[in-house]
């Protein structure tokens, strides 16, 4: 639907031309100071173009107000604006990100059980030269897509074909990887008479167990046990704009104020960002995104990805299978104690 975001910058950053019946995505309301600067952009070198006039000097001084505008802006969003970017449609998904951080990706289908999720993807690359199996979630850039990969929603046996990759990646002695980015596990009635529940429980219990390396990347919106599927991992990463959270913020206000409109009071309450999730303890480590998110820089985000990845991986699998499993148990332990009376955690 859109054209590719990781192809060569240019100053021109307005919407492509949509195709035919397709509506153009609307800036994100916090960055409306930012398109009009851009629009100032475009204007002069409209002009530069048609009248030969030479505008380097307001260009240079419109591009550094530009990218201080929006390192100002994204430095300090609001955790609702946090919900809006790691949602953003132009945002790089799963196989976005599959081909500019990896090689010799070999996709791997179907759960030999039931049929191939779409939603969830899954194979065989090289990450530096070594190999390891990724696995994430997949959402779609328009309707059509986004039907046939369930809106990144994923079925039971899209959990199952996950499973069985993973297990496969052990048998070989492979790390593995897995990029979480969606609402949550599909809740219709065919997935819940297929076992939906019983998936997810089962990859929670054996992803705890796998003697591998397994890293976890929350590369968009983690929703609820649908990303936790994915999650149990010896390191979680997420992307700084990306949000990891039990309930989405709408989900969270219809149940606690009976009505969406409290959302933003939900977002602030769940504590889904980051920042939030790495002083929690649950978030290892904070992937930076460039300026404007990584929706406006497909590459810069891969390339900060890739980094993140080598040295997690490399870090893990100098571990021995057991200490790393004994780590591995101890992070999520710890994630989550009672509080006696007195306020002090127990045990």
């Amino acid at each position: 639907m859109f054209p590719d975001p990781g192809a060569p910058a240019s100053d021109r950053m307005s919407p492509p031309e949509p195709e035919p019946g397709v509506a153009t995505v609307p800036h994100l309301e916090f960055e409306r100071d930012i398109v009009e600067i851009q629009g100032q952009i475009d204007k002069l070198l409209d002009l530069a173009e048609d009248k030969g006039i030479d505008v380097s000097s307001d260009l240079a001084a419109l591009r550094g107000k530009l990218e201080s505008l929006k390192e100002d802006t994204y430095r300090n969003l609001r955790p609702i604006e946090q919900v809006q970017v790691a949602r953003h449609p132009r945002r790089p998904f799963t196989l976005d990100y599959v081909s500019r951080v990896f090689t010799d990706w070999m996709e791997l289908h179907g759960d030999r059980a039931f049929r191939d999720d779409e939603a969830i993807v899954g194979g065989w690359a090289r990450l530096d030269g070594r190999s390891v199996m990724v696995i994430g979630h997949q959402k779609g850039r328009d309707m059509k897509e986004n039907l046939r990969r369930n809106f990144g929603m994923p079925h039971p046996e899209g959990y199952r074909k996950a499973l069985r990759l993973m297990r496969m990646a052990e048998k070989f002695g492979r790390p593995v990887i897995t990029l979480i980015d969606t609402p949550g596990a599909y809740p219709g009635i065919g997935a819940e008479e297929r076992g939906q529940a019983e998936a997810i429980a089962t990859n929670l219990r054996e992803m705890a167990r796998l003697r591998v390396p397994l890293v976890s990347v929350v590369i968009g919106e983690g929703g609820s046990g649908g990303a936790l599927a994915l999650g149990v991992t010896d390191r979680i990463l997420m992307m700084e704009h990306a949000i990891y959270s039990v309930i989405s913020p709408e989900g969270c206000a219809a149940i606690l104020w009976r009505s969406a409109e409290h959302r933003e009071k939900a977002a602030d309450a769940l504590k889904l960002t980051s920042k939030n999730l790495q002083a929690l303890g649950v978030c290892d480590e904070i992937v930076p995104e460039p300026s404007g998110g990584a929706h406006s820089d497909w590459d810069a985000a891969a390339d900060a990805l890739q980094s993140a990845l080598v040295r997690a991986v490399g870090e893990l699998a100098a571990l021995d299978p057991e200490e790393r499993i004994r780590q591995r148990h101890a992070k999520f332990e710890a994630m989550g104690r009672w509080r006696g009376e007195d306020g002090l955690p127990e045990g």
